[in-house]
């Protein structure tokens, strides 16, 4: 087949440049522009809530542009595509000086397309100033607050959120000495995770590190000085973060024709709904055989394995992407892992008591029986779709290979924390 001669990638994070060194890798000789909505090179963003926080690590990716022979053009954000046309538009971030209310656009045509443009940020109602974290600059700016903290009377922080972000902020800010309160909608931090039951086991962790948690409390507005709540409550604080969730970066490409739902529509090979255009990372909404539904997963492991799918397929290949997904948060002193899928109607099975320091929570989707084996596998075995666990790694690198295999096992073996996950097969 004839290779693209000229290949654009939107979003110069680790999904963008990954697919940009997959193709290298393989063999592309042709022309690739990467354009990056921040005038920084690529770098991590995992370390964004963590170590960049607490220890101010950079966590940019080794990236040699020249080496790779790609145009990189870094400040310039997608905001349209010309879909007839086959190009790329982008404005300039920030809008330079001498073009301020004049042309600020560049084309860029392209004969395949990868769309890794990411997501942003959910931010709540109000004039006053709430901080995200999202980029580089987010947690440099947040990093020097945090430090300003440790110098002055006591910073009253609020944090609208008690998900992966905001536990890991909270972690950051309680440990430099900000006063810090968290307000969360749902009942439980996570619950819309994994249910209140489970997300009742993180409560106490907040109150372990003095962070006060209050739950079942939405924000109306943020305002200048604080909080206005639900009922009309309010919560002073001298700064307001939000962490809330994020929507995939889509917008720019309405009326383009692509399918949008969730983000961009794409099939097992991680192709959209035009010809010669692809999606990788957080904004790609893929079809998962092995969970039998659609996901979109906003999680480092996708970035990192989903371009070399696409790189494989831009130059021929036949490709499937339908990974395992995996997620780890470092929060409170704990390390928190999450792997595989699940939904509604699989079951929950402990392994241990829950009340310990170290935990696992797995679940089971109903095995399919198989021929003339009447309802399946004795004692209600069934497939192993996900699993969460606090402070034992080894049940999660074993869980994401029984998941991955589709593997049957045996609830009363899997619910022994003597028995190794691997050997709980029904």
């Amino acid at each position: 087949m004839a290779y693209p001669e000229r290949i654009v990638v939107t979003g110069a994070g680790l999904a963008g440049l990954r697919t940009v060194v997959s193709l290298r890798e393989r063999g592309y000789t042709g022309r690739i522009t990467l354009l990056g909505a921040e005038e920084r090179p690529p770098y991590d963003r995992p370390p964004l809530s963590k170590k960049v926080l607490t220890e101010g690590i950079d966590p940019s990716l080794e990236a040699d542009f020249g080496a790779l022979d790609v145009d990189f053009r870094p400040g310039e954000e997608a905001v349209s595509l010309d879909a007839p046309a086959r190009a790329v538009v982008t404005a300039r971030v920030p809008v330079p000086a001498p073009l301020q209310g004049g042309a600020n656009h560049e084309k860029y045509p392209f004969d395949d397309l990868v769309i890794a443009t990411g997501a942003t940020p959910v931010t709540l109602p109000g004039p006053g100033r709430q901080r995200v974290l999202r980029t580089y600059d987010d947690a440099l700016a947040l990093r020097g607050l945090l430090r300003s903290a440790q110098s002055r009377p006591a910073l009253r922080l609020a944090i609208v959120g008690a998900g992966w972000i905001g536990a890991e902020l909270a972690t950051a800010a309680a440990a430099a000495g900000a006063e810090v309160t968290v307000v969360e909608a749902g009942p439980t931090p996570l619950a819309a995770v994994f249910g209140a039951g489970i997300g009742s086991l993180f409560a106490p962790w907040y109150a372990e590190a003095g962070v006060s948690l209050r739950t079942g409390v939405a924000v109306e507005s943020v305002e200048a000085g604080g909080l206005v709540l639900a009922g009309g409550g309010w919560l002073p604080a001298d700064e307001v973060v939000t962490a809330v969730g994020v929507r995939p970066a889509v917008g720019w490409l309405a009326g383009s024709g692509l399918v949008l739902e969730n983000g961009v529509v794409v099939d097992e090979g991680l192709r959209a709904s035009l010809p010669g255009v692809y999606a990788a990372g957080d904004c790609a909404n893929f079809a998962s055989e092995l969970f039998g539904t659609r996901l979109r997963v906003e999680h480092w492991d996708s970035a990192l394995r989903a371009p070399e799918v696409v790189a494989a397929n831009m130059l021929g290949g036949a490709e499937v992407y339908d990974p395992v997904p995996y997620f780890w948060s470092e929060q409170f002193g704990r390390m928190v892992q999450y792997v595989g899928h699940h939904g509604p109607a699989d079951r929950l099975v402990w392994r241990g008591d829950p009340a310990e320091p170290k935990w696992t929570a797995c679940w089971l989707a109903p095995a399919a029986p198989a021929a003339g084996a009447g309802d399946g596998p004795a004692g209600g075995g069934g497939r192993l779709t996900a699993l969460l666990t606090v402070g034992r790694p080894r049940d999660m690198v074993q869980a994401r290979r029984l998941i991955a295999a589709r593997t049957v096992l045996d609830p009363a073996r899997l619910a022994d924390p003597a028995v190794p996950v691997k050997n709980a097969i029904a």
